[in-house]
């Protein structure tokens, strides 16, 4: 399918090379798919795990389930291959 691009108001149809260029970006976008999505699960984690480190802290003693918790945080990351796999992550129930 023939792509377009305005030049001076005027519809004009994409050369060969400014598709292939377009191609190659379109390609390069798709290629880091999943690098945007594992990077946003990790800072939706690391949030997650910020707010209980408080608990962390030498004067405290965690809770079984909230070190099961916070291992759970930390493991979520593991095995995950595709964009699919991230956006099919079940997130642990906070204690």
């Amino acid at each position: 399918m023939p792509r377009f691009k305005l030049v001076n108001g005027e519809r004009i149809q994409f050369t060969a090379e400014e598709e292939a260029a377009r191609d190659a970006e379109e390609a390069t976008w798709a290629a880091g798919a999943f690098d945007r999505a594992i990077a946003d699960l990790r800072v939706k984690r690391d949030r997650l795990l910020a707010e209980t480190d408080y608990l962390a802290l030498s004067d405290n003693t965690l809770s079984a389930e909230m070190t099961t918790y916070r291992q759970a945080l930390r493991n979520l990351t593991s095995g995950l291959s595709t964009v699919e796999d991230v956006n099919g992550v079940t997130w642990p129930t906070k204690p």
